[in-house]
């Protein structure tokens, strides 16, 4: 059976959106959690990559890591002025129910 997405939330995503999947079922943590705020971006994305968590963002430097070939358990990014709480839920409960944590390997989705 393929493995579930679950997603590590960098310091600048609201916690909410990670209660709020928690919630739903959906397997999510907070760089609080994990006690990893005012960690560098290319740490935060190796710490996810570690858990085999997919890493949610705002911060467009994330998706220059990818494009510089920085592997990666997977991206979502979304733009802070653009993008609420509730937007965040709803779109990566879908990537939970779409993809496998094994489709998300090295790929950037856009809210």
């Amino acid at each position: 059976m393929a493995a579930a997405a679950r997603f590590y939330l960098d310091e600048n995503m609201p916690v909410a959106v990670a209660d709020q999947l928690r919630r739903r079922g959906i397997e999510a943590v907070t760089a609080r959690d994990v006690g990893t705020l005012g960690d560098t971006d290319e740490t935060h994305l190796r710490r996810a990559t570690e858990m085999g968590y997919i890493l949610c963002t705002h911060d467009a430097d994330f998706v220059a890591l990818a494009t510089e070939g920085m592997e990666h358990t997977g991206i979502v990014f979304g733009q802070q002025d653009q993008h609420g709480i509730g937007e965040w839920v709803k779109g990566l409960e879908l990537i939970h129910t779409v993809y496998t944590a094994e489709e998300m390997l090295n790929n950037v989705e856009y809210l």
